[in-house]
């Protein structure tokens, strides 16, 4: 009788870890950091230890850097920038307080960009059969830095919605990063330059900050109406091209 054949050692472990790589493993893991990081806002609201609970002798470029760390790893658990930049600017007036949450900015949309390329982009991206969903990914990954800066520019798309729909496309790490930091710059000045002079409501600085964050969403608004319709017209383009014929393989001889 021919003896049985051994198996190569670590087989299993081999196994494993190909299994806790799959696609979809990947993703599992990533639906259960984002969960675990939404629970964790909602039970202990850090926006709240940020803002009222923030030591109030921390100061010096050290405090702005721990928080814009903060910062960074909040956005990337769904607190919502705008409390947090309202924050910066209570605490370290506005040219620090800029500093601390344009940093944070840059360091909480690499976080979620990294989790969501390397965790959820295999996994996701063959589900992009939609027509809606084939025109955004394509816009995304053919022009990621004039997308992701009109994005940054005109608030409306939620901060981590638009990170992780970047990760899922092709865009590159760069043009995502440097356009996330330029983009936010305006928007974010404004929130902290209100939360600056929250102390002063009728200051000329905080009306100007108020005015202008009224007038972006506006412009949002506007963006978002004749997006939808450039949108539209893509995934009407995407829908009408024909299907490639199969190849014929073998043929007459």
């Amino acid at each position: 009788m021919l003896a049985p054949v051994p198996r190569p050692p670590g087989s299993l472990a081999v196994r494993c870890s190909r299994a806790l790589l799959a696609p979809r493993a990947r993703l599992s893991l990533l639906a259960l950091l984002l969960l675990t990081a939404a629970a964790l806002v909602v039970l202990y609201e850090p926006q709240r230890l940020l803002s009222s609970g923030w030591p109030r002798q921390s100061e010096g470029t050290g405090a702005v850097m721990l928080f814009g760390l903060a910062y960074g790893v909040c956005t990337a658990a769904f607190v919502p920038r705008p409390v947090l930049n309202l924050a910066a600017g209570a605490l370290f007036g506005s040219a620090f307080g800029l500093t601390a949450a344009i940093a944070g900015t840059v360091l909480g949309a690499g976080i979620s960009f990294t989790l969501g390329r390397f965790l959820g982009q295999d996994a996701l991206r063959p589900m992009l059969r939609g027509r809606w969903l084939t025109a955004a990914d394509g816009q995304l990954s053919r022009h990621g830095f004039r997308s992701m800066l009109a994005i940054r520019l005109f608030p409306g798309v939620p901060f981590a919605a638009a990170n992780y729909c970047a990760a899922v496309s092709r865009m590159g790490y760069v043009p995502f990063l440097v356009a996330t930091a330029l983009g936010s710059v305006p928007n974010t000045a404004a929130y902290v330059v209100a939360g600056a002079q929250a102390g002063e409501p009728g200051s000329p600085a905080f009306l100007a900050s108020a005015g202008f964050i009224a007038l972006s969403m506006a412009a949002a608004a506007v963006v978002a109406w004749r997006k939808r319709h450039h949108l539209r017209a893509s995934a009407a383009a995407v829908a009408a091209e024909p299907e490639p014929e199969p190849a014929v393989v073998g043929g007459p001889r």
